[in-house]
């Protein structure tokens, strides 16, 4: 069973726009992440090209580097560097899935049998922070399976994880949380005038739970490229 999981972690599932929605981020700055449209060599090597695809493990990989990014802004030329270094030193895949990284939010840090190492550049201040909001939504049990929770309003340590996008459940797209159930069936009913405590009962969820789907749904408008 992990074994199929594991490979189900790295087919392509996911296009380019639709992986933005689900990370909220812009698709042209994913698609620079993915490419570095021709200019750099991309930032995250996309499991397809030519059109870039995305597998749920790149996913949770631009997860990672949205955090980055939008909570800590850390600038790319120090992500790439620290990602170069860190695959010298242990070439695994996916080193911002399977290596903890820490910030002082100007430069990246992994530890090392117990010392901190500098990946990115020389700081002097070594006030440390995990990207912990990030970090959380990315859960994975005792055999080491994932289970990723995308933020629905904005990136907060409050936001709730009642969405969930999971290979093993609904083909990898998002549905409620532990249930299975499609947040696209949700909203598809709602937008037919059903009411939220009629969806609820019939489906054995919260309203709470219902009113997440729906709002997951509902269409983004997403910054401009940055």
């Amino acid at each position: 069973m992990t074994t199929q999981l594991n490979t189900l972690y790295e087919k392509p599932a996911y296009g380019a726009v639709e992986a933005a929605i689900y990370l909220r981020v812009p698709v042209t700055t994913l698609r620079y992440w993915l490419t570095g449209f021709g200019k750099r060599d991309p930032i995250i090597e996309p499991v397809e090209t030519a059109p870039a695809r995305l597998s749920f493990m790149n996913l949770l990989e631009c997860h990672a580097l949205a955090g980055m990014r939008k909570t800590y802004d850390l600038k790319l030329p120090k992500v790439r560097k620290a990602l170069q270094k860190v695959s010298e030193q242990s070439p695994k895949p996916h080193p911002l899935v399977n290596q903890v990284f820490l910030t002082d939010r100007k430069d990246l840090f992994i530890e090392q049998l117990g010392r901190i190492i500098n990946v990115s550049k020389f700081s002097e201040q070594l006030n440390l922070d995990f990207f912990h909001i990030h970090l959380e939504r990315v859960v994975t049990d005792p055999k080491g399976l994932f289970r990723f929770f995308p933020f629905v309003r904005e990136p907060r340590a409050s936001e709730p994880k009642l969405i969930e996008i999971n290979p093993a459940v609904g083909f990898g797209k998002p549905v409620i949380a532990g249930t299975g159930i499609s947040t696209a069936i949700i909203a598809s009913r709602f937008n037919a005038r059903e009411p939220v405590v009629a969806l609820a009962e019939e489906y054995g969820c919260t309203q709470e739970q219902i009113e997440e789907a729906i709002r997951w749904e509902r269409p983004v408008v997403l910054p401009v490229a940055a």
